[in-house]
């Protein structure tokens, strides 16, 4: 099996060796299923240390499970999600969200898919008219689809406006590891200490093989959840196997080192592709992705090597991403090949 060279997903690394070594180590003697194993009791216990002691956890094995299920969980079928016209939800869930939710997502237009008050207020119109659907969550994206993040002011901004309203918040956290890296701050100063309503827990894209969860922060929400999760196909009969990840990911700040390297990886790339004449780095880099406008010629000379996303055809914009798995070297490598290859383009 060939070794693929890749900046197009964290999703595309492996698991961390301590996960899949404490995968083995759950894998000894009989152990009670459904989650009433010992270590998934615990792995609860772990995560409201990181959360506090309000908080109720629920593990799944996709990032897709986590946010239908989480969002079915406080809904009807009458109500209405608010999110930004690029959210994962959106765009990356094969329409699931509806198909399994009976969810009606709202896509607000934004340029760097983020929300802010102002953005949402004119979607509230409707309020009580009965022949409209009625909004009861904004999901936010921590960080954004387009590598961007919340500032923690501008999520309590939006949680009270939520709140004043009725609303719930709800924050798909899938990189929320690197949001938290980025901005030096703890899980809870980012959701808990900001009255975030309920979180899809990301595992996956920093080090775990398939270890999401759905946390409820808000006592007084998705009670009905285990239920759903049943429902769903997603109440996984070796739980063990899941919250042995999730207990690793956690243990000793692997989640921060992680994503720490991660994103200075993509800050490295940054720095030294775009340092390239021809090149040219989009914005900031906020966490472990960025977009960049090379060549239409060089973007396909690299791809012959490497896989990546082309994010945009008509404008020739690129999507790099790196992970806990990448190294100097693979940056390095990679930014040599891009200069050679801008270089033929011309």
């Amino acid at each position: 099996m060939t070794d693929l060279k890749s900046f197009a997903s964290d999703n595309n690394a492996g698991a961390h060796p301590a996960v899949m070594e404490a995968v083995v180590k759950a894998n000894t003697g009989f152990r009670k299923s459904y989650g009433d194993d010992e270590l998934s009791i615990h792995t609860d216990e772990v995560f409201k240390e990181f959360f506090g002691s309000q908080a109720r956890i629920h593990y799944v094995t996709t990032g897709t499970a986590a946010n239908v299920l989480g969002l079915r969980s406080v809904t009807h079928t009458y109500n209405s999600v608010l999110c930004a016209a690029q959210a994962h939800i959106n765009n990356d869930e094969c329409g699931a969200p509806e198909a399994f939710g009976g969810i009606k997502l709202v896509p607000i237009p934004s340029t760097d898919g983020k929300l802010t008050p102002g953005m949402i207020a004119p979607y509230l119109g409707h309020i009580g008219f009965v022949h409209a659907s009625q909004p009861k969550v904004i999901s936010i994206t921590q960080p954004t689809e387009l590598g961007k993040l919340y500032t923690l002011k501008e999520i309590e901004d939006l949680v009270e406006f939520a709140h004043d309203r009725d609303l719930l918040v709800h924050m798909d956290g899938a990189r929320l590891a690197n949001a938290c890296a980025a901005l030096d701050c703890s899980f809870f100063d980012m959701t808990t200490a900001l009255d975030v309503d309920f979180i899809s827990f990301g595992g996956t894209k920093n080090g775990c093989l398939m270890g999401e969860a759905v946390l409820f922060l808000n006592p007084d929400i998705g009670e009905g959840f285990p239920y759903l999760r049943k429902q769903a196909m997603q109440l996984v009969s070796k739980m063990r196997f899941v919250s042995a990840q999730l207990e690793a990911y956690l243990a000793d700040d692997l989640w921060l080192k992680n994503a720490t390297h991660a994103n200075a990886m993509a800050k490295r790339l940054a720095e030294k592709a775009g340092a390239i004449e021809g090149v040219d780095i989009k914005g900031t880099v906020d966490c472990n992705s960025l977009f960049a406008h090379i060549p239409p010629r060089a973007t396909e000379i690299l791809l012959e090597k490497y896989y990546f996303y082309v994010w945009d055809e008509h404008d020739h914009t690129v999507r790099w991403m790196t992970s806990w798995a990448t190294t100097e070297e693979m940056v390095d490598e990679f930014v040599a090949d891009l200069r050679k290859a801008v270089e033929a383009a011309k």
